[in-house]
C-alpha cells in the first residue's frame, strides 16, 4: 500500500460570509491510496474554528502512514485519528479502496439498497436584504434555500429572501452569532416568513440556554455536534443534528452518528464545510440516509472536478464515476 497526500486550492467565484468569517475559495487535502494498482481518493477541507489548517492535516495524515501504509483498516483509523478533516480524507480514501476490492459500489458496502438523486438546500451567504434576495432570485433551480443568519438586519434579511422565493423550503443558520434572547425575539418573524429549521443558534458551550426553549420550528444542532460521542447530551435541546464528514472524521463514524441519532429521536441533516465534489460524494452516500440534505459547497467553485456533482432541478446527485466505483481508475481521471 501506498499512501500519497497533497494540498490543493480551489478558488470561489466571489467570497462567501457567515458570522465572523469569509471564505474565499476551498483549500483541501487529497488523499490517494495506491494497492497494487487500485486507486483510490479521498478529500478533507478540515473545520477551520477548530483551529484545522491545510498543513495541520498533513501532519496528523503523515503521523499515521506507517500504520495506512502497513494495512491498517477503517476501524483501526477510528483509533490512530481524532475526528477532523485529516480523519476524514483517509476514511473516504479507503471506503472508496474497499469498494474496489469488493467489486462493489461504496453504497453497497454502507449496506443501501439503492442511491438517489437528493433535495439539497441552496445556501445564500450573509449580505444586505438586498443582496441576499438578488441571490434567492438568482438560484432559479433551487427548491430548498438556507440561509446564513448575522445579527445585523436579520428580520430584514429573512423577509428579503422570502419574498423574493415565496415557493421554496427555508432554513436559517445562525453559526452561533445569536443569544436566547435574540433569537426568542427573533421566532416571530422566522414564523411569520414559514422557516422549517433554525441551524445553530447559540455559541458553543451554550447548548444549554435552549433548555425548556418553546418553539414551533425545529432548532438544529452543527458546530455543537462533533461526532457521535455529543448526541446524548444534546436530547431535549435540539431536534435535528447536522453531520459533517469534516467535522466527524469520515464516512464510517458519519453512517454510526446517523443511526444513533435516530435512535435518540432525532432528525438527521448532512452539511458539508468548503469543499470539491470529491468531497460531496461520501457525504451524498451518508444523505440516502438523512431527512435533510445540504450539499451545495461545489456551485462556490470557480471551477471543479472532472465528472462533477450534478445540480439539477434542486437536487444533487454524486455519479459512481467521480468517486464510489469499484472499477473505474481515479487516478486517470485528476
Amino acid at each position: 500500500m501506498k499512501l500519497a497526500v497533497r494540498v490543493e486550492k480551489w478558488p470561489y467565484v466571489s467570497p462567501f460570509r457567515i458570522t465572523d468569517y469569509v471564505f474565499t475559495g476551498a483549500e483541501v487535502v487529497v488523499v490517494t491510496l495506491d494497492d497494487g494498482g487500485l486507486t483510490a481518493r479521498g478529500e478533507g477541507d478540515g473545520v477551520y474554528y477548530r483551529g484545522e489548517t491545510p498543513d495541520s492535516m498533513v501532519r496528523e495524515i503523515e503521523s499515521v502512514r506507517d500504520a495506512i501504509e502497513g494495512g491498517a483498516s477503517r476501524e483501526d483509523l477510528q483509533n490512530l485519528l481524532p475526528p477532523g478533516g485529516a480523519r476524514n480524507a483517509l476514511d473516504c480514501a479507503m471506503w472508496e479502496l474497499d469498494a474496489k476490492r469488493a467489486g462493489k459500489p461504496v453504497w453497497q458496502l454502507a449496506g443501501l439498497p439503492s442511491v438517489k438523486p437528493l433535495l439539497t438546500t441552496y445556501t445564500i451567504g450573509a449580505g444586505t436584504p438586498d443582496e441576499m434576495a438578488a441571490t434567492a432570485k438568482s438560484y432559479t433551480g433551487a427548491r430548498a434555500v438556507k440561509v446564513k443568519l448575522t445579527p445585523e438586519n436579520t428580520a430584514d434579511c429573512i423577509r428579503a429572501v422570502r419574498a423574493a422565493r415565496p415557493d421554496v423550503w427555508l432554513g436559517v443558520d445562525a453559526n452561533r452569532g445569536f443569544t436566547r434572547p435574540s433569537l426568542e425575539a427573533l421566532m416571530p418573524v422566522l414564523k411569520e416568513c414559514d422557516v422549517s429549521l433554525v441551524e445553530q443558534p447559540l455559541a458553543l458551550g451554550h447548548d444549554g440556554d435552549l433548555k425548556g426553549f418553546q418553539r414551533s420550528i425545529p432548532v438544529a444542532a452543527d458546530e455543537s455536534v462533533q461526532s457521535s460521542a455529543d448526541l446524548k447530551a444534546l436530547v431535549g435541546l435540539y431536534d435535528t443534528i447536522n453531520i459533517k464528514l469534516d467535522k466527524c472524521g469520515g464516512l464510517t463514524e458519519g453512517l454510526r452518528m446517523a443511526h444513533e441519532a435516530k435512535k435518540l429521536g432525532f432528525n438527521v441533516m448532512v452539511g458539508c464545510m468548503s469543499g470539491t465534489s470529491l468531497a460531496m460524494a461520501p457525504a451524498f452516500v451518508l444523505g440516502q440516509l438523512c431527512d435533510i440534505v445540504d450539499l451545495d459547497a461545489p456551485m462556490f467553485l470557480a471551477r471543479d472536478r472532472e465528472h462533477a456533482a450534478r445540480y439539477v432541478h434542486g437536487e444533487v446527485f454524486c455519479p459512481e464515476s467521480l468517486w464510489g466505483s469499484p472499477s473505474i481508475d481515479q487516478e486517470k481521471m485528476r
